[in-house]
């Protein structure tokens, strides 16, 4: 558990709920987050853990403005993110979160440079204008020596590692991870953690993880537990 002072909150969700309609009738509607009302803040690491079906990916993808809440708001510093249209939302959405999940959702047919790269060619920059960028993500999660290998020449561990690189690639201020070890063995799990200790001690990166792995939450600066889709 860290000691490290903060004062800055980087999000805001307040009474977020999220309902699925199943079918007709006035049983079938699933309630899956119940208002959820949560503050982070900058440069911290949050734990949420929860068991299967509590509703903790749901939270993480409305943080992540990948799907929007049934009610309630989410403020990333100040700013009504469901304020804003489809477009808006989607180039907010690459420019200020970066995303790790549990399968690394790779493009086979690129190399680790490439994959890594891919957030800042999506914002229409030239390859040749962030390689440099690239390489040093990969450098830093020590795969510069992989930087033209392509996905299916990388180990499970390895390829988790590009995608970590990836979602810094766009230095954003929020990074979400949803079980991102959870196809790792222990020994990639722990280096995994560690790199992202570093990352978020040396750059001031908040990360907000979906975990089973309790170790690991113990070692967050905060544990999040939902049930029943409602923080415990």
């Amino acid at each position: 558990m860290s000691t490290k002072n903060r004062s800055e909150i980087i999000i805001s969700v307040n009474g977020v709920t999220k309902t699925f309609v199943t079918g007709k009738g006035p049983q079938s509607k699933l309630f899956v987050l119940r208002g959820i009302t949560l503050n982070v803040e900058r440069g911290e690491i949050i734990a949420v853990v929860g068991a299967s079906g509590a509703g903790k990916s749901t939270l993480l993808h409305i943080i992540g403005t990948l799907d929007r809440p049934t009610s309630g708001h989410v403020y990333y510093e100040g700013v009504n993110v469901f304020s804003l249209g489809d477009d808006e939302l989607a180039r907010f959405r690459n420019e200020r979160i970066g995303f790790v999940f549990q399968f690394h959702h790779l493009l086979p047919e690129f190399t680790a440079l490439e994959n890594v790269a891919m957030p800042a060619l999506i914002m229409r920059k030239k390859l040749v204008d962030v390689k440099a960028r690239a390489l040093e993500l990969l450098r830093d999660v020590g795969l510069e020596a992989q930087a033209d290998q392509k996905p299916p020449k990388l180990s499970g561990g390895e390829q988790q590692r590009v995608a970590v690189a990836r979602a810094l690639m766009n230095a954003p201020r929020v990074v979400l991870a949803d079980e991102p070890t959870g196809n790792l063995d222990t020994a990639n799990a722990d280096l995994l953690h560690r790199m992202i200790w570093d990352f978020s001690r040396k750059r001031g990166q908040t990360f907000v993880i979906v975990t089973h792995n309790e170790g690991f939450a113990k070692q967050a600066d905060r544990i999040v537990r939902i049930s029943d889709g409602v923080i415990g």
